[in-house]
């Protein structure tokens, strides 16, 4: 029985932690971070593929938490996909380090490695280097913050060849 918690509770946190490198952003400020973002280019994952238009809308919890709506278009069916989740801070709310969950008990990390000062885009990953997104205010960003994100990513290990760029039309 203790090998068995003693496995469930390695399953259940396996999804935390950062990839090597990637250090939270400090100062954050929920607040400000809350609201819609568009997903301008991401790592391909099987619960995201095929969908274009996609958002990601933040709402506070009544329990301190963050709502997360998270919804894209299939670009086959036309079809518009939602997922409902909900995110906490692992440390402390001033650092951009959270678990989200939408699967009931299970959590991943959200980690904010990159955040401009007036909250227009963020460098996000997850908990190793196979997620990792370029999320923004706007559906268009400039090219030199793509570079920035591509640049940056790279450096930190993360397999920037296989990025999708999002189509936002």
């Amino acid at each position: 029985m203790r090998r068995l918690s003693l496995l469930l509770l390695l399953l259940l946190s396996g999804c935390m932690g950062m990839p090597d490198g990637v250090t939270p952003v400090r100062h954050f400020e929920t607040e400000r971070y809350l609201g819609t973002w568009y997903e301008v280019a991401r790592l391909d994952h099987s619960f995201e593929r095929g969908l274009e238009r996609v958002s990601a809308e933040y709402q506070p919890r009544e329990d301190g938490g963050i709502r997360v709506i998270n919804r894209g278009v299939d670009s086959e069916s036309g079809e518009i996909k939602e997922a409902v989740g909900k995110a906490y801070f692992v440390n402390d709310n001033q650092q951009g380090y959270l678990k989200v969950s939408f699967f009931g008990p299970f959590y991943g990390s959200y980690v904010v490695f990159e955040l401009d000062d007036d909250y227009q885009y963020a460098f996000v990953s997850g908990y190793n280097h196979d997620y990792l997104w370029l999320l923004a205010r706007d559906t268009v960003v400039s090219p030199e913050l793509k570079a920035r994100f591509v640049a940056r990513s790279k450096a930190l290990g993360f397999d920037v060849d296989g990025l999708i760029w999002v189509n936002q039309q």
